[in-house]
């Protein structure tokens, strides 16, 4: 059957955690292209591996008779990665139609698998799970090169038992994010369940499958989205090069309409919207790349631009002709540019270095209930140190930067202050680096509050434990709740003088301050002992009236706010409006 001429290739991006075999697998998908050696039809040059009509009803019908192929090939991104699916975006959504989740069937769910199953929800992008390295399941009989339905024929009892135990430990796991999955051979509705196709990308185990529901998929429930128009003609720059020799070109994917040498088109930069034109197009033959004087979507092509101007990359490449005027393409480009990320007047800065990846980021640290104040594109700047290490809550300062540069002068200017700058290219450690930053602020700043003000708390003197009764008494004690400090003042239960803590010592160890639960030798001066303080009696740290109402509006340890309650009802024996 040929290709329905009205739909275009469908685009295919590949998603999943750190070594489960995205690369691989893709290695495998562009095999089977060069394989073909169809002028015109290897695109890994350029960012995309096109797999024709003939490649694919080749490959599926080797596996799998009397399938028929509507749709005219299959264009795969091969940056893989949930961070290139989202810097890598079409109008109105993300760029690719479908995607691969490959997931290893031992190791099951990782950070990055979650990450990438948020990020697909939240793009509304359908997708299939590849379980990959099925070879490494226990009793595997050696085979490769082959479908997973011609393989499973070749195992043993044992290996299939095995292999179902994992696929449904990895069912019920996608089951609690809310993905309704079986293997793709038992699916009776594909509508309402999601495709797990077993493969080795290892063994070559698979391929075909894969293409196989691929396609079905899209000719059976992706026809609008693929349908092939030439009213507009939009792209997206997915790499910007900048080539001494011949200028700055454009890696680009065309995913709808048609591009044309001398065209004019639109992009943005970093000065904003901005208007070029076509040099020339340039396509992946087997002999390298060569030039072309048109391409209709879907495909990766290369992009020379006759102007050298700052363009950046996961942004869109719009046609300016008579469908749509500059004015239109620079509106959308603008619109397009703001990022979809919720701000607050606290919370971190992020920085980014495409938009996709920072709404990624931003995405991640709204589930982790970190608040964002700013979330800019660029490498991390002095100015952005200036601006953090003034912010009045400690807690904001603080710099988050995926996938970008921290610039000399800015480490420089963060080394004279006390905020925090945490980069890498992993969204799960950069959530996690910032919590557990946040986490180590917070209790340092619980920390000097605690030594600065008096804390609710309880102590008993043993009677057991008297060394002196005067000038000063020291006698041992139980810290019930909270913290005494060198220097704090007590009160007994009827609010009366019981001494000023005058040293604390933990065996030969002098302290400044010990929190509950302890127990320590205590130095209490301007009381005598079985005078004004007795064995066995139970004391408290005297708490100023303004601290007391202080400490209400903050979430302290609930045996400290008992003590505080105590410390309360003896006040208001003397004034029954204390602490109000």
């Amino acid at each position: 059957m040929e290709a329905i001429k009205s739909l275009r290739e469908p685009i295919v991006c590949v998603l999943g955690h750190v070594d489960h075999g995205k690369t691989t697998l893709l290695d495998d998908i562009r095999g089977t292209s060069i394989a073909e050696k169809e002028a015109g039809r290897i695109t890994q040059k350029i960012g995309a591996t096109e797999i024709s009509y003939n490649i694919l009803e080749r490959e599926i019908k080797t596996a799998f008779k009397n399938i028929p192929i509507k749709i005219p090939g299959l264009l795969f991104i091969d940056t893989p990665g949930h961070v290139a699916f989202s810097n890598m975006r079409s109008l109105g959504g993300a760029l690719a139609d479908i995607a691969i989740l490959v997931i290893d069937v031992n190791e099951g769910l990782k950070p990055q698998t979650i990450e990438s199953i948020d990020i697909l929800k939240k793009f509304k992008t359908p997708f299939i799970i590849a379980a990959n390295k099925i070879d490494a399941v226990p009793y595997f009989v050696n085979t490769s090169n082959t479908s997973f339905a011609n393989a499973i024929k070749m195992q043993r009892r044992e290996y299939i038992e095995e292999l179902d135990n994992r696929i449904y430990k990895l069912i019920s796991d996608l089951y609690t994010y809310g993905i309704n999955a079986d293997r793709y051979d038992r699916i009776s509705d594909f509508s309402k369940t999601f495709a797990i196709v077993p493969v080795s990308a290892k063994l070559k185990i698979g391929i075909a499958d894969i293409l196989m529901v691929l396609s079905g998929l899209a000719q059976k429930f992706l026809e609008n989205e693929i349908r092939l128009t030439y009213e507009k003609t939009l792209g997206t720059v997915i790499e910007v090069k900048i080539e001494e020799s011949i200028g700055i070109t454009l890696d680009t994917i065309l995913y709808q309409g048609m591009l044309k040498r001398g065209d004019t088109i639109a992009v943005n930069t970093s000065n904003g919207p901005a208007r070029t034109r076509v040099k020339a197009i340039l396509v992946n033959s087997n002999r390298g790349l060569k030039e072309s004087e048109k391409v209709v979507a879907a495909a990766g092509i290369r992009v020379l631009i006759t102007d050298k101007i700052p363009v950046i990359a996961g942004t869109s490449m719009i046609k300016i002709d008579e469908n749509t005027s500059e004015d239109e393409a620079f509106k959308t480009i603008i619109n397009e540019s703001k990022p979809n990320i919720k701000i607050s007047e606290h919370g971190v800065t992020v920085k980014a270095e495409a938009l996709g990846s920072l709404e990624a980021i931003a995405y991640e640290l709204e589930q982790a209930s970190i608040n964002i104040r700013s979330a800019e594109i660029g490498d991390i700047t002095k100015h952005d140190v200036t601006d953090v290490s003034t912010l009045n809550d400690p807690l904001d300062r603080i710099i988050i930067g995926f996938n970008v540069s921290v610039l000399d002068d800015a480490v420089q200017e963060a080394a004279s202050s006390d905020i925090g700058i945490i980069t890498g290219n992993v969204i799960y450690s950069l959530v996690d680096d910032a919590q557990k930053w946040l986490a180590k602020r917070k209790h340092d700043l619980e920390e000097q509050r605690k030594s600065n003000i008096p804390v609710p708390s309880k102590i008993v003197i043993m009677p057991e434990y008297i060394f002196r009764a005067a000038k000063p008494v020291i006698v041992g004690i139980k810290v019930i709740s909270g913290r005494v400090k060198v220097g704090d003042t007590l009160i007994d239960d009827n609010n009366k003088y019981a001494g000023t803590i005058k040293s604390l010592r933990d065996g030969d160890v002098s302290r400044q301050f010990v929190d509950a639960p302890a127990e320590v030798s205590c130095a209490i001066d301007g009381v005598v002992l079985n005078r004004h303080i007795f064995p066995g009696e139970t004391l408290y740290v005297d708490i100023p009236e303004n601290v007391a109402k202080q400490l209400r509006s903050e979430k302290l340890d609930d045996n400290i706010m008992k003590t505080l309650d105590e410390i309360t009802k003896i006040k208001r024996k003397i004034n029954q409006f204390w602490g109000f």
